[in-house]
């Protein structure tokens, strides 16, 4: 029988930067102006905003620590759920990033322009910045997450924010995330974006609006999956595959939309057609390698990713932003 025989290197899919948040807080209760009793308690955030920029503050401390260190635990103490898959990520990669890249990981970054979105009567809260010198504005999100308030996604995006909602106290409105609007609820979006990867959009895609750029660039990622000097050999697919943390945060626009932030994931599946199997592996590349160096004739890529999206009162929603990083490969 003749030996098996390297074949080619898989090239890695979509990547993306990803970095920051922040949060903000408010209101008090009230007195019956009457008979001096309690009144029923006003509205509040979970922080106060002048707690909010303290809690921002700390993170863009001990995240710039964290960074330059290559620290994961010491960044675990501020940063979790998707971004923080994301970035513990991008520590396990850091070798195989250039010098360049390298030193502009572990150069500091600065928020600037921050604005804060306190919800009422919910323990999350976000906030629109950008960092450093940065052209894109991101929606920036905490939580709690052991008691501890935690930066739990973060994406920048190239398209302006849309307008978000403030009530006469200066709070914004949270939307449930199982709550339609328009077409789709903010928790259906993932699963209808993922789809323009693994169908070109022809099954739950045809939910969204197909005319962003993140919408395009998945459409096109498809369309381009079995193209290329490797395609006579295997075949690539892409398939929706479980987030490694499920909450999505919405808040009300002012023309009574929802922007939310959820997390998305997808898989790409890089399979050695059935002919050349018996003589031929595939190599993995420098990235696929750090998660397993085996030669073999299946690629499984796993990709972590965050997403804004726009929900229109009538009509398609918008992913108008995504980010992914590369967190496993098998």
């Amino acid at each position: 029988m003749t030996s098996r025989q390297k074949l080619f290197t898989l090239g890695t899919t979509t990547t993306a930067v990803a970095v920051a948040l922040a949060l903000t807080g408010c209101g008090a209760g009230a007195k019956d102006s009457t008979d001096g009793a309690d009144a029923s308690p006003a509205a509040r955030g979970a922080v106060t905003e002048a707690q909010a920029a303290k809690i921002l503050g700390t993170y863009e401390s001990v995240n710039n620590k964290a960074n330059a260190q290559q620290d994961s635990a010491l960044l675990g103490t501020v940063e979790g759920g998707q971004l923080y898959e994301q970035s513990r990520a991008d520590y396990r990669l850091f070798a195989t990033k250039s010098k360049k890249e390298q030193a502009e990981y572990r150069k500091p970054f600065h928020y600037t322009g921050m604005k804060y979105w306190i919800p009422a009567g919910k323990d999350w809260f976000a906030v629109t910045t950008k960092s450093g010198a940065s052209k894109s504005e991101a929606l920036l999100v905490f939580g709690k997450e052991y008691d501890d308030w935690k930066m739990m996604s973060a994406v920048y995006s190239e398209v302006p924010l849309p307008a978000i909602a403030t009530d006469d106290s200066g709070l914004a409105t949270a939307v449930d995330a199982t709550t339609r609007v328009g077409t789709l609820a903010p928790n259906q979006i993932s699963a209808a974006y993922e789809d323009l990867y693994a169908t070109g959009g022809t099954k739950a895609g045809t939910a969204i609006s197909h005319t962003t750029e993140a919408a395009k660039e998945a459409i096109e990622t498809h369309a381009k999956r079995d193209s290329g000097k490797n395609a006579k050999f295997a075949t690539l697919t892409y398939v929706t595959t479980p987030t490694e943390f499920d909450t999505v945060y919405a808040l009300r626009l002012k023309d009574g939309g929802v922007l939310a932030a959820l997390p998305t994931a997808h898989a790409s599946q890089f399979v050695m057609k059935a002919a050349y199997r018996e003589n031929y592996d595939i190599t993995p590349t420098e990235v696929e390698s750090v998660f397993n160096l085996r030669e073999r004739d299946t690629v499984v890529n796993t990709y972590q990713g965050m997403a804004l999206a726009t929900l229109p009162k009538t009509g398609k929603p918008s992913v108008t932003a995504r980010e992914y990083r590369i967190v496993d490969s098998q």
